[in-house]
C-alpha cells in the first residue's frame, strides 16, 4: 500500500510517501481501506518528536480516518465487510488501510461524507470531552476556547453552543479568523495580535471571567487564560502547539478554588479506550443530526502530506485539513 512515513524526526520534509506493508488486524480489530483521514496537530508533534512516548522513526502518523471494512480480527462482533465507518486509528492513518480496535470503530449513518465522518473520532469527541469530561460545563457557563478557528477550537465553539454555554468566546490571530469564528457560534473573537486577551474576557464579561478556559497553544497563552478564569472555573489544558508554559504560582488557584485539569484524547486511547466510546457516539449522532458541521478548508492528496502539515503548523490552516488516500 501507498503511506506517508516520518523517516526521522524533523521538520515536514522528513514525510515521505513510500509503499509500506499492509497491516493486518489482529484479535477484535478490524481493518479499513481509507477514503479520507484528517491532519491534527498531534501529528505534527510526532513528528517533531516532541512527545515523551513519539514513536521512534520510521512510522506512519495519523489518528482518525473514515473508509469502508475491508478484513476483521478474530473475535469482533457487530460489524462486517464492506461497512462503512470512521476509527480512532492504532496504525497511522495517512495510508491506504488502516487498522482499529473494535472499540473504536463507528458505523456510518448513510449519506454522511467520508471528510465529514473523518474529522469526529478525534477533533470532534477531543471537543466533546473538552467541555464535558474535563471542563464540567454547565448550562450557561462561559467558555473560552483558544484557537477558535482552527480544528479542535472550531469544533468546541460550535458544540458549546450545542451544550447550552451561556457566553462563548474565541481568541485568533486575524480578523479573517474573527468572522470565521463568529461563523461557527463564538458571540465575540479576540484577536490575540491586537488586544489584551484577559483584558477583553473582563470586559465582555463585566469583570466574572470565564468559568471554563479551553487551551491547546501553551506558553504563548497560559498566563491570559489564568488571567482569564473565574473563581470556581476550569482552564482545561490540552497542548502547547506554542510550546510548554511557564511554571505557575498556585496562591489564587487554590485560593479562589479554580482547577487546571490535563486532557488528552491519547491518553485515553491508550489507557481506557472504553471511555471514549460514549462521547464518540454522542458527537456522531449530533454529527449526523446537523447539530455541528466541521469546518474543513483544504484537502490535500497523501503525496503532499508535508504541505497539509506545513500549513497547520505555521498557523496559516482554518478548521480542519484533510488528507485524501
Amino acid at each position: 500500500m501507498q503511506a506517508v512515513v516520518v523517516t526521522a524526526h524533523g521538520a515536514p520534509e522528513v514525510l515521505e510517501l513510500m509503499d509500506w506493508p499492509v497491516p493486518e488486524p489482529g484479535p477484535g480489530q478490524v481493518r479499513i481501506r481509507a477514503a479520507a483521514t484528517s491532519v491534527n496537530f498531534a501529528d505534527i508533534q510526532a513528528r517533531r518528536g516532541a512527545y515523551h512516548n513519539s514513536p521512534t522513526p520510521p512510522f506512519i502518523p495519523g489518528l482518525e480516518a473514515a473508509g469502508t471494512i475491508d478484513k476483521l480480527g478474530d473475535g469482533v462482533q457487530g460489524l462486517q465487510v464492506g461497512q462503512r465507518v470512521a476509527i480512532h486509528a492504532d496504525t497511522g492513518s495517512y495510508a491506504e488501510y488502516v487498522v482499529a480496535r473494535s472499540v473504536g470503530v463507528f458505523p456510518l449513518p448513510d449519506g454522511l461524507d467520508w471528510e465529514t465522518a473523518a474529522t469526529f473520532p478525534s477533533v470532534g469527541t477531543t471537543a466533546f470531552n473538552l467541555l464535558t469530561l474535563a471542563g464540567r460545563m454547565q448550562p450557561g457557563e462561559t467558555v473560552l476556547i483558544h484557537a477558535a478557528a482552527g480544528g479542535v477550537g472550531s469544533t468546541a465553539v460550535q458544540l458549546a453552543r450545542v451544550l447550552g454555554a451561556g457566553l462563548i468566546i474565541g481568541t485568533v490571530g486575524s480578523a479573517e479568523k474573527a468572522k470565521l469564528a463568529i461563523e461557527q457560534g463564538a458571540d465575540a473573537a479576540i484577536n490575540y495580535r491586537e488586544e489584551d486577551v484577559a483584558l477583553r474576557v473582563r470586559e465582555l464579561t463585566s469583570g466574572a471571567l470565564a468559568d471554563i478556559v479551553l487551551d491547546g497553544v501553551g506558553a504563548a497563552t497560559f498566563e491570559s487564560s489564568l488571567a482569564s478564569l473565574a473563581p470556581f472555573g476550569r482552564l482545561v489544558a490540552y497542548g502547547q502547539a506554542s510550546g510548554p508554559p511557564t511554571p505557575v504560582g498556585f496562591g489564587t488557584i487554590y485560593g479562589e478554588n479554580k482547577s487546571i485539569i490535563g486532557y488528552s484524547t491519547g491518553g485515553y486511547r491508550r489507557l481506557r479506550p472504553e471511555v471514549m466510546r460514549a462521547p464518540g457516539l454522542a458527537v456522531l449522532k449530533l454529527l449526523a443530526g446537523g447539530r455541528w458541521k466541521p469546518l474543513i478548508s483544504t484537502r490535500y492528496p497523501l503525496a503532499q502530506a508535508a504541505d497539509a502539515q506545513r500549513l497547520v503548523e505555521e498557523r496559516n490552516s482554518v478548521g480542519k485539513v484533510m488528507l485524501i488516500p
